[in-house]
């Protein structure tokens, strides 16, 4: 097993050799989530609308925080949109702060966002003129002056086949971004300079087209778009992939069914069901060798689009409405409320006690993404990690390996840094490393590779890794590890 499912004990404090920050020591340009209150009558109804720029043509999709400001971005399948900013802390009197346009920035579907040499960049889909296309950077370093910096284009790429042989969806680890573009798979590319992206490989299964790939730590869930299977591969080896599990979700009743994305959060994969029907259904990876499949919740008016949990609730566009579920006993999701809005409603995307819902066809004028409120009062809770890979105890990881831990929620990104996420060796050497967050994962990338038979300690303490309204973890998670053989014992 690549996992662990953290355990409820509190471990005993550890003292390193080496100094390192406290895990509240950073500080964001922008107030983070929504601080205010509502009332009964002001819950799943609209409150604001969240608008682009004058190029804006009412396409949007997913928004999230980062570095304490809300950025949405809104471009169409056949390119040619931008990225707003806002200060979202009165999420029902949003303030935009920054926002840029370009020609060849198309729908995308993921926020895939790094610090890389000092500089913020934003990954995206990209669409030229013609039958070209593939990947573009934002640099954001400067919120309220958004920059155009780069693309890369992809071999295979063709439009207006816009499931088949395009960038569908991103994700950053380290070096390396990870582009998934239908029946072309997945793309790897090196992004150590996100000025000059240089395509390193292209891995394709027959028959499976790539919506989104996921990665915890040494883990990847390759998941479909509008399909069914489903794969989860130890990536720890990068040039030596593993596959692990290879299976397509089923409903209650045993049938495989297609879904239209699939997401992440805590030890739980989620598919938002599409095609007679929608609804979330859900899969334990606490073994990623042997899937457990835990329940599903059927709408039959519903036809999914994408689905994200945020602790004991799951919101989920269902194309003609979006939906909130009760998601504190796994093993039975029930339906709690839905909330209406013209178009082809596909995302409704939790930020603290407020959900950001958006449509990407068929919107009302300046309505094509609004703010409802769902929840009185301001998010108090903390984010808890339910998965880590490698797992605790593991063994014979590979020197080449990450370190990934998947939350109940999503975190701010730039809370994870050398205080909050704490690796050590088992002497007290610390790990000097680089962190990455994309709405509920954390990836934390040594500088240089991890020695040969060695235990290493993980820690997230208490006040640790924050989520987006600003609160942070609330117990102490530590695991062990080791490159070789054994884990050795570590003088707690």
């Amino acid at each position: 097993m690549l996992l662990f499912l953290l355990a409820c004990a509190e471990p005993p404090p550890v003292v390193a050799a080496d100094t390192l920050p406290d895990p509240g020591d950073y500080v964001l340009a922008g107030p983070g989530g929504p601080a205010a209150s509502f009332d009964a009558a002001q819950l799943d109804q609209p409150c604001a609308a969240l608008t682009g720029g004058p190029e804006d043509i009412e396409h949007h999709n997913l928004v999230g925080i980062y570095d304490g400001w809300l950025v949405l971005p809104w471009a169409p399948e056949d390119g040619g949109g931008g990225i707003s900013l806002f200060d979202f802390s009165d999420p029902c009197a949003p303030a935009k702060i920054g926002e840029a346009y370009s020609a060849i920035m198309r729908e995308s579907h993921t926020l895939a966002i790094a610090e890389v040499d000092g500089r913020t960049i934003l990954a995206v889909d990209a669409h030229h003129d013609g039958d070209r296309g593939g990947i573009g950077f934002w640099d954001l370093t400067d919120p309220t002056a958004p920059v155009w910096l780069s693309d890369l284009e992809l071999p295979g790429y063709h439009y207006p086949d816009a499931y088949f042989r395009v960038a569908l969806s991103t994700f950053w680890q380290g070096d390396v971004l990870y582009v998934s573009a239908g029946f072309l798979g997945v793309f790897t590319v090196d992004v150590s300079d996100p000025a000059a992206p240089v395509l390193l490989d292209q891995w394709t299964e027959a028959g499976f087209l790539a919506g989104s790939f996921h990665v915890i730590g040494n883990l990847a869930l390759a998941s479909s778009a509008g399909l069914s299977r489903t794969m989860l591969w130890d990536i720890g080896d990068p040039t030596d992939w593993q596959l692990l599990a290879d299976w397509e979700p089923t409903d209650d009743g045993g049938e495989p069914r297609p879904y239209y994305f699939a997401n992440v959060g805590g030890r739980y994969a989620f598919f938002a069901r599409k095609g007679d029907g929608g609804g979330p259904m859900v899969y334990d990876l606490a073994d990623p060798t042997v899937l457990t499949r835990v329940s599903s919740a059927f709408s039959p008016e519903g036809d999914g689009g994408y689905v994200s949990r945020h602790h004991d609730t799951l919101f989920q566009g269902e194309s003609n409405f979006g939906a909130r579920y009760d998601f504190s006993d796994p093993s039975a999701p029930i339906e709690i409320a839905r909330i209406d809005m013209a178009g082809d409603f596909d995302t409704l995307t939790p930020i603290g006690n407020v959900a950001v819902a958006s449509v990407d066809d068929d919107a009302d004028p300046g309505l094509a993404t609004q703010v409802f409120p769902w929840d009185p009062a301001p998010d108090a809770r903390g984010p808890t990690a339910e998965l880590t890979s490698p797992m605790d105890g593991a063994t014979w990881v590979p020197v080449t390996g990450r370190i990934g831990l998947s939350f109940d929620e999503s975190i701010e990104p730039k809370s994870a840094h050398a205080g909050s996420l704490r690796v050590w060796r088992a002497d007290g050497a610390a790990v000097p490393g680089r962190f990455y967050g994309q709405e509920t994962l954390v990836n934390f990338v040594p500088d240089a590779p991890f020695d040969a038979d060695t235990t290493y300690v993980v820690e997230v303490p208490a006040g640790g890794i924050a989520d987006v309204s600003g609160n942070p973890t609330e117990a102490t998670l530590r695991f062990t590890f080791s490159t070789g053989a054994a884990v050795a014992e570590v003088p707690w």
